[in-house]
């Protein structure tokens, strides 16, 4: 038509296209031939047998099943009659039939929520195993994230999902933002209770702690993890940024778990960049905060044994013997303990989790208790606390070579006497250091000679004085002595 319109000829124009004179009239006058669907197959059905008597009624049953799952069903039970080539045969007879006879689909509703009015969390695990000092470090990652801004907070979690871990991350997410949303929204958080009471409780947690900053609390429903879609996205962007960053970094071992924290604080930031502009805007919208943080951890009452020991959530901590026999107020956070006697701070403990849900840990810190181990230094060596006393691998093999160079008895003294030595002068690790050094050239140091260093008695300075003339406490006395330099001893 287009050589037909430039003026050349009907048989030139239909040599151009390559179609008979006869067609391009036909072309030019507008008529179509009608175009025949064909209804016969041109080869015959490798799967007849058994497509419509067998795996249909088994897609009828189970929707899910893949082309792959239903060759390797018929390859158990008809060996060498259904190649592997009619894999893709098959494949394509699934897909067609899921589309056209297949169960109906959940519909994605996409959403477009307004300024200020939501604001989402949720936890989840990197994809890269982080260590710390070289030691595993089992943790999770929290995240808030406003949903019409984008702004996020990622806060890191020992320990699993809990009301502490929520509502300390929340809080300091919005602190951080300024403001508070009309709506916040987590998902079911079944991973944070055990049973119907610990559901209950969380949930009125939940709840109070959403009324104090005037949020209306909103969960989704158990499992359906696309309705809580707006944080669900970013936890992807945010683990590849993460491994990522990782990879350039070079290694994935940390000095310090604070270390790590300026870590992820860094990559937060940058991803925050993007949504400065709409983050001012969503911020004049925020509702202002309380003057006060809500409670952000669970409240318990342990007594102090005989060993300084609390128990806490299948966890042992060592605190100072003074408090042995004291109910200790414990405010039990993801990462730490704060131990109250009346409302009196006496300790704040690093927490410890189990390796297992059925398993024990241990806090042991031999600056607790060595005072009084020092007075009884032969319970050291059957003590059930023995080896967690010994603070690092050194002191391990220190106690090791002290067994073989000395006695039961002249060892106990020695160990725990450099345990004494390490806690009073504060060098666990120069010391340690120290004595490895000396065992390797020779002999462990014997304990009077250990005394002799770090028990060393010096005499007071000598201090001269002089007496006064009384005529000076005369002037000192009536005031005389102001303007004049008057030296009192």
């Amino acid at each position: 038509m287009k050589s037909r319109q430039a003026g050349c000829s009907q048989e030139t124009s239909a040599a151009k296209a390559d179609i008979s004179v006869r067609s391009g009239r036909r072309v030019e006058k507008g008529e179509r031939q009608a175009t025949k669907e064909r209804d016969w197959r041109t080869r015959k059905d490798p799967l007849e047998a058994v497509w419509e008597s067998e795996l249909i009624p088994l897609l009828d049953r189970e929707p899910s099943l893949t082309g792959i799952t239903l060759w390797d069903y018929l390859d158990e039970k008809y060996p060498e009659q259904y190649p592997e080539c009619l894999l893709r045969t098959l494949q394509r007879r699934v897909k067609h039939w899921q589309a056209t006879q297949g169960p109906k689909k959940d519909v994605i509703f996409r959403q477009s929520v307004p300024a200020g009015h939501q604001g989402l969390s949720d936890f989840t695990h990197p994809n890269t195993a982080i260590t710390i000092a070289a030691e595993p470090f089992k943790h999770l990652l929290y995240q808030f994230r406003l949903a019409y801004s984008g702004w996020r907070y990622v806060h890191i979690v020992q320990g699993g999902e809990s009301y502490s871990a929520l509502a300390g991350g929340l809080q300091n997410a919005l602190h951080k933002v300024g403001g508070a949303p009309k709506e916040h929204r987590t998902d079911s958080l079944s991973a944070a209770y055990v049973n119907a009471a610990q559901k209950q409780r969380l949930t009125e947690d939940y709840q109070a702690l959403c009324q104090h900053y005037q949020m209306r609390p909103t969960t989704n429903n158990l499992g359906v993890s696309h309705e809580n879609g707006a944080i669900e996205a970013p936890h992807g962007s945010l683990k590849r940024r993460i491994e990522q960053a990782i990879r350039l970094r070079g290694s994935a071992d940390f000095s310090s778990i604070r270390a790590y924290r300026g870590f992820i604080d860094h990559i937060v930031d940058k991803l925050n960049k993007r949504c400065k502009g709409r983050l001012a805007e969503e911020q004049q919208i925020l509702m202002s905060l309380p003057r006060h943080r809500y409670i952000d951890y669970a409240e318990l009452t342990v007594k102090v044994t005989t060993s300084s020991t609390l128990a806490v959530k299948r966890a042992l901590y060592t605190v100072p013997s003074r408090l042995i026999g004291e109910n200790v107020r414990v405010h039990l956070y993801h990462d730490r303990l704060a131990c109250f006697v009346g409302q009196t701070r006496v300790i704040t403990l690093p927490r410890v989790y189990p390796a297992t849900p059925e398993g024990r840990a241990r806090r042991i810190d031999y600056r607790h208790i060595i005072h009084s181990l020092a007075a009884k230094p032969q319970a050291f060596r059957f003590s059930q606390f023995r080896d967690d006393l010994l603070p690092s691998p050194q002191y391990r093999q220190l106690w090791m070579l002290a067994e073989q160079q000395f006695t039961p008895q002249e060892a106990c003294k020695w160990m725990v006497a450099v345990l004494r030595f390490a806690a009073d002068y504060d060098c666990e690790g120069s010391l340690a250091y120290e004595l490895t050094q000396q065992s390797e050239h020779g002999q462990l140091p014997d304990l009077k000679s250990l005394q002799a260093k770090y028990l060393q008695h010096t005499e007071p300075p000598a201090i001269p004085v002089r007496q006064h003339q009384i005529a000076d406490y005369d002037r000192l006395l009536t005031g005389q002595w102001k303007g004049q330099e008057v030296s009192c001893g």
